[in-house]
């Protein structure tokens, strides 16, 4: 009886991690890490190769027991666990399981018409409604038609007009104009 629970305490403490870190679908599938990104690193059975929150600084680059210094910045999970798990392979272990799981994202920012402007924690799921929110909502001039995003990822930095109902992501940046009438 002891055995059996020991095992199932030990899978079930086992499934939230692996399931968090396996979860590579939705909106945040390519996600690309960077700079205030907070990620874990852990090798299955490899307590001594388990760094965890690790924050990522401008440089986006970690030094990885074995493999050596990794650029992470740009990179996704999935690239950044299959980078770790061929650096590892041969040299320490035979098939190492690697996984990646983030922590935290990194904030995103909104300025303009709204109470308290400044960067806040990225949340899954956010829109720019629920950014809005955070911010404590909009002044009394505030346009909710003109509203703008620049996309992190965007090479081109280029604001888009959104809707409210846009979803938000990790270092974008939001501005809500001033309306006129």
């Amino acid at each position: 009886m002891g055995v059996t629970r020991f095992i199932f305490l030990s899978i079930m403490a086992w499934l939230p991690l692996g399931h968090a870190a396996a979860d590579h679908s939705g909106a945040l599938s390519n996600y690309r890490l960077g700079a205030g990104d907070v990620v874990t690193i852990q090798v299955l059975g490899e307590e001594d190769l388990k760094r965890e929150k690790i924050r990522l600084s401008d440089a986006a680059t970690i030094s990885y027991p074995i493999v050596g210094e990794i650029r992470i910045a740009g990179k996704t999970v999935a690239e950044l666990e299959r980078l770790i798990r061929d650096g590892l392979k041969g040299r320490y272990l035979v098939n190492p399981q690697v996984t990646v799981t983030i922590n935290e994202y990194r904030n995103f920012f909104i300025n303009g018409q709204v109470e308290k402007p400044g960067g806040y924690p990225f949340i899954p799921g956010l829109t720019v409604r629920k950014a809005v929110s955070l911010a404590g909502g909009f002044r009394e001039r505030a346009s909710k038609e003109k509203i703008f995003v620049i996309r992190d990822d965007d090479p081109s930095q280029s604001a888009k007009r959104v809707d409210l109902n846009a979803q938000v992501n990790p270092g974008d940046i939001i501005t809500v104009e001033e309306s006129f009438f």
